[in-house]
């Protein structure tokens, strides 16, 4: 089969080679997925810099977290598959190829009416978005939550399920033509970065309350910020740093009014927690896909041999929504 693996030449910069390697083979409770499409994630380029290596027992030299494809083979002991079944999900690594293995539990069976290139701009984006609100932040029906920024995959995707159940969306943005297009999304207020202070601006939104969850990709220098959001007993999930810097933490605020801070990463997660969000995910979220509810946002589809090309037009930010590798 081939792979795109992460070589790097004798005096130069890590890069992606397209080789031939072996097809793996399955384990007793594993599948081999023949993939069909590949979700980009800024992760991936991230490890080909060599910034962001894959957990230990993953094979470093092939990257990619996200997949969609066609169950080719199963183990002995599986029992949730069968051949020819459609499926998608995430892994800790080796989805840059054609075909990878995965525990039968973390693979999730595609929602009717999706394609096989709309499934695998799913999985990163709205496993994030959902573990992120409810299950670290605790979301509650009616609840008001702030998304920074609103307008990558995983805000909004955030954005979609806010609006679906039953919750009120802020997002911030420093595109208001992205804001825009996250609007149609169903997000209830545009915040532009330009426009004042954010802080004042979500209190006047709220009633002078703040919001019930703050879902924070920037990090750095948006921290203080964030937690100026919050209402009383509020939580602020971080899942990145997109911005540089740190900040200090005020200790006095974060005691007087009973704030939550919570780091979330999705890919260094232990298998059984993994398997537990890939569970929720088809137990709560795969009907609102089959119903329309929810949709995937595929921005652009790359051939499966122009993935550095792919990288390239996911650094130059000019896209919204997912960029997708398909095979031919």
């Amino acid at each position: 089969m081939r792979a795109w693996m992460i070589e790097t030449p004798a005096g130069g910069e890590p890069q992606l080679v397209l080789r031939e390697v072996s097809t793996p083979e399955p384990g007793p409770t594993e599948l081999r997925v023949r993939v069909a499409a590949v979700g980009i994630n800024r992760a991936d380029i991230l490890q080909v810099r060599g910034h962001y290596p894959p957990p230990p027992g993953v094979d470093p030299r092939i990257p990619g977290l996200e997949y969609a494809g066609t169950v080719e083979a199963v183990g002995e002991r599986v029992q949730l598959y069968r051949p020819g079944d459609r499926v998608m999900g995430l892994v800790a690594g080796g989805a840059y190829a054609e075909a990878l293995v995965t525990p039968e539990r973390e693979a999730i069976a595609i929602p009717a009416g999706l394609d096989l290139v709309q499934a695998a701009a799913v999985p990163e984006d709205f496993l994030t978005a959902y573990r992120a609100l409810y299950l670290e932040g605790g979301l509650a029906h009616g609840q008001w939550a702030l998304i920074r920024p609103a307008t990558a995959g995983v805000g909004l995707a955030a954005v979609q399920l806010v609006h679906v159940f039953g919750g009120r969306s802020l997002g911030s943005s420093r595109d208001r033509a992205r804001l825009e297009a996250a609007v149609r999304c169903g997000l209830d207020v545009p915040l532009p970065e330009d426009e004042g202070a954010l802080p004042e601006r979500v209190r006047r939104v709220t009633a002078g309350e703040g919001v019930a969850v703050v879902l924070d990709m920037l990090g750095g220098a948006a921290f203080a910020d964030n937690l100026a959001c919050l209402r009383v007993e509020g939580t602020l999930v971080v899942i990145g740093r997109l911005t540089p810097g740190n900040a200090e933490l005020d200790l006095g605020a974060v005691l007087g009014r009973r704030l939550r801070i919570r780091g979330m990463t999705m890919r260094a997660q232990p298998l059984e927690e993994r398997i537990r969000i890939a569970r929720l995910f088809a137990d709560r979220l795969t009907p609102l896909f089959e119903r329309g509810l929810l949709r995937p946002l595929v921005s652009a589809v790359h051939p499966f041999d122009q993935a550095p090309q792919a990288h390239a037009d996911m650094l130059a930010n000019r896209h919204l929504g997912k960029l997708v590798l398909a095979m031919s």
